[in-house]
């Protein structure tokens, strides 16, 4: 059973109270761990991920022995004490050399865990190039490849909730500066960061140019577990009260337009008023054919009604 705590003060209430489930969350937190025999390329993968991930991110530079796939409660306690949805833990050793885990928490509890082992890996500080400014929303790009196997689906599905950042309504184009690109290839997963610059020309179309900016790596898949898909299911559950009511007769296209459908009775177009032109007024025979007809349905009705 779960240790029910119950604040003292006025401010403590406050603070448990952010913490309880809401209709709109707020931005996820990731927390970045360093382990005991971490090196120097996993401690500055993981400052690079951080940097990245700024002002969201919690790191634990002391080391931390602790095997998340093995046991996993020491790093559930460390997630739900910081407010935590998302982790990173770095270790290194000759089993497995540069290794991080990553995953996602779902009611402080491990939803999905990757164990990764990073090559390759070139640091930010490696490239002389102009920076992406502070806390930049990145655009995301997965090419083919990430859908052959479940494991490939469900770490793409945990990248683009791990890079997302804040959700916004509406972009400025001119802040979409930061590309980070993934890449299926030999059973590897490139990671690659780019800076976007646009260049302005005569024509209506301007020019576009990557720069890579750091961080560079391949990961290669050592372990992974991952929830069933019941509890995935539940952990993606949305809100009634966030889910759009539906309006009769009323339909969105792709391009988000909105058309409606409008229910009219029958009409009898007979006795439409239309303009008074030459062309359209009666012949006197159509005038005394109508006069005529109209006492023969008068006596009709007085037969019924007798």
């Amino acid at each position: 059973m779960e240790k029910v705590v119950k604040p003292r003060t006025r401010p403590g209430k406050r603070f448990l109270e952010n913490r309880e489930p809401k209709l709109i969350e707020n931005d996820k937190r990731t927390l970045f761990i360093r382990g005991a025999n971490a090196n120097n390329n996993v401690l500055q993968a993981l400052k690079d991920f951080a940097a990245l991930k700024k002002p969201n991110a919690v790191f634990f530079n002391r080391k931390n022995e602790m095997k998340p796939i093995e046991d996993s409660s020491k790093l559930e306690f460390f997630c739900q004490k910081n407010d935590a949805s998302l982790f990173m833990f770095g270790s290194h050793n000759k089993k497995r050399p540069n290794n991080l885990v990553a995953g996602r928490m779902f009611d402080h509890h491990i939803l999905d865990m990757f164990e990764l082992g990073m090559e390759d890996f070139q640091p930010l500080k490696d490239f002389k190039t102009a920076k992406i400014a502070y806390s930049t929303k990145p655009m995301l790009l997965f090419t083919e490849g990430f859908e052959g196997t479940p494991e490939l689906q469900r770490i793409k599905n945990f990248f683009i909730d791990f890079f997302r950042g804040p959700i916004v309504e509406y972009v400025n184009l001119q802040g979409l500066e930061h590309l980070i690109a993934f890449s299926v290839v030999n059973n590897k997963i490139l990671l690659r960061s780019y800076r976007v610059t646009v260049n302005k020309s005569s024509s209506k179309t301007h020019g576009v140019e990557l720069e890579e900016i750091g961080p560079h790596m391949n990961f290669v898949i050592r372990r992974t577990k991952l929830a069933s898909e019941d509890l995935f299911k539940r952990a993606c559950k949305k809100p009634k009260e966030l889910k759009p009511k539906k309006k009769k007769n009323i339909q969105k296209d792709v391009f988000g337009s909105t058309h409606g459908r409008v229910h009219m009775e029958r009409q009898d177009y007979n006795r439409l008023q239309t303009r008074k032109l030459k062309g359209l007024k009666k012949r006197k025979s159509e005038i005394m054919e109508q006069t005529k007809n109209e006492p023969n349905v008068k006596k009709m009705k007085m037969e019924e009604s007798h």
